[in-house]
């Protein structure tokens, strides 16, 4: 079975940086893909990072300049470096990756969420 899990959040004032972390483990495995969506109180889960094993990356408006997400392959992690981190930024985020088992690939793969909340 494969499992993702965050690590990372906390509580930060308007301006700092959190780094976050999601590991997948599990049995035999290949990502094609992985990325990071966030849910705020009454609002739906939104899609804020994408990074694809082709080389490409991908940003909400909302984060485009402030937030870098990163992959160690090796090590099956992936990081999202926040910078500049607005009150607007504060919800739960998810790791979600794309993975092949066998010859099932599916994306519905997620970890249970770290919460990020920045407030003054």
């Amino acid at each position: 079975q494969v499992q993702l899990a965050e690590s990372g959040g906390g509580i930060v004032q308007p301006g700092g940086s959190l780094r976050l972390s999601c590991v997948v483990s599990g049995d035999s495995f290949t990502i094609y893909g992985m990325g990071w969506y966030r849910q705020a109180p009454g609002k739906q889960r939104d899609l804020v990072a994408i990074f694809s094993v082709g080389g490409n990356t991908w940003y909400e408006d909302s984060v485009r300049g402030r937030f870098t997400i990163s992959t160690d392959m090796a090590k099956s992690t992936m990081y999202l470096q926040m910078n500049n981190l607005k009150p607007e930024d504060t919800a739960v985020y998810y790791c979600n990756a794309d993975i092949k088992r066998g010859n099932v690939r599916a994306n519905g793969y997620w970890g249970q969420g770290t919460q990020v909340s920045v407030s003054s």
